[in-house]
């Protein structure tokens, strides 16, 4: 059962607030004085935790001049640049860390992983490229530690697969529903699809990591049960990268985090009347009352009674039509609310 899962401390269940993620991934270009400012950023935006990508390059992919459809040079001289050392990927978890954040990042290769686990990383974030990499994924299930899967490019066929590595691990681990487009238009987000993992891996954390502009589609999956909540991140949208055009800012990130928060305490519940609406009751409904001097046996009419605020009257307006046609059983003054020991 994997309901709620547990990362460093952080629990993430239906109880909770979603888990925003803010992957600053390969947006400090290899910069470690980037890598570091975006994790202050994240910081000063209330986010609990922030997450890089791990590329050791020779042993993720061999040579090869593939344009990224987001990018103008090979994917191998991207991550050639983006690489960060091990010395440095260590500092930044340390520095992390120091301010109460949790550390993640994703391995794209065997070696990678096993530096995240020298490293000590609490949990792995594996991408959408690797979601049908089995052998992989059973490398990083051996550790034993929480994993989160990303789907894009892959269909539940396929899902099942890996799914099926990390139950046979006894992992705890989440599936987040991806697009893999940069940036993704907003009809090919396809929400439904969270509901198809619900369905199809009952009892296990949902979420959505997004690539399309803003945070419209993030706030819009809380109600379909996302719990977990990633979009790239970066502190300058000036900068260059790849993934810039598709990340968020800090001020939109401080949004995620706040609106995400407000939007879960906001669902759930039924239609009923709260004891806290009493002091809007009190001024907000109407009630029966005399628009007209009326004489004893007088009929009530349209004419002499009409319903107004405040609603502290004895008659609420729901019972206007009730009072129609009977007879006053004593004077009654105009602007009086009306009681039943008024009528005959």
């Amino acid at each position: 059962m994997h309901d709620q899962i547990k990362i460093s401390g952080r629990i993430v269940g239906k109880n909770y607030p979603p888990l925003i993620i803010p992957e600053v991934g390969i947006n400090h270009e290899g910069s470690f004085l980037k890598a570091k400012t975006m994790i202050e950023d994240a910081y000063k935006c209330g986010a609990e935790c922030i997450k890089f990508q791990c590329h050791i390059i020779e042993d993720e992919m061999i040579k090869n001049d593939v344009i990224p459809a987001n990018a103008k040079e090979s994917i191998w001289n991207i991550m050639k640049r983006c690489s960060l050392t091990e010395e440095e990927e260590i500092k930044l978890k340390e520095y992390t860390e120091k301010l109460g954040m949790i550390y993640l990042s994703t391995p794209f290769s065997r070696e990678a992983a096993n530096r995240l686990e020298r490293m000590g990383v609490c949990a792995y974030k594996i991408g959408s490229g690797e979601c049908n990499n089995l052998p992989l994924i059973k490398h990083i299930a051996s550790f034993g530690k929480p994993i989160i899967l990303s789907t894009g490019m892959n269909n539940i066929k396929s899902i099942c697969k890996s799914v099926s590595i990390l139950k046979k691990a006894k992992v705890d681990f989440a599936l987040l529903h991806t697009t893999s487009m940069y940036p993704t238009p907003y009809d090919k987000v396809r929400l439904g699809a969270l509901d198809d993992l619900k369905s199809n891996f009952p009892n296990t954390i949902i979420g959505l990591s997004d690539h399309s502009f803003g945070n419209y589609t993030c706030f819009a999956a809380i109600p379909y049960g996302a719990l977990i909540l990633e979009k790239h991140f970066t502190s300058n949208k000036k900068w260059k990268g790849p993934d810039i055009p598709v990340s968020i800012d800090p001020k939109e990130l401080k949004q995620l985090i706040e609106g995400s928060a407000a939007i879960k305490q906001a669902l759930d519940g039924k239609k009923t009347i709260l004891n806290e609406e009493q002091p809007t009751i009190k001024f907000a409904y109407a009630t029966v009352v005399t628009t007209k001097n009326i004489k004893k046996n007088d009929f009530f009419t349209e004419k002499n009674i009409w319903v107004k605020r405040p609603g502290t009257g004895e008659i609420p307006a729901l019972q206007y039509d009730n009072i129609l046609k009977k007879r006053a059983k004593k004077n009654i003054p105009k602007n009086k609310q009306l009681t039943y020991s008024d009528i005959s």
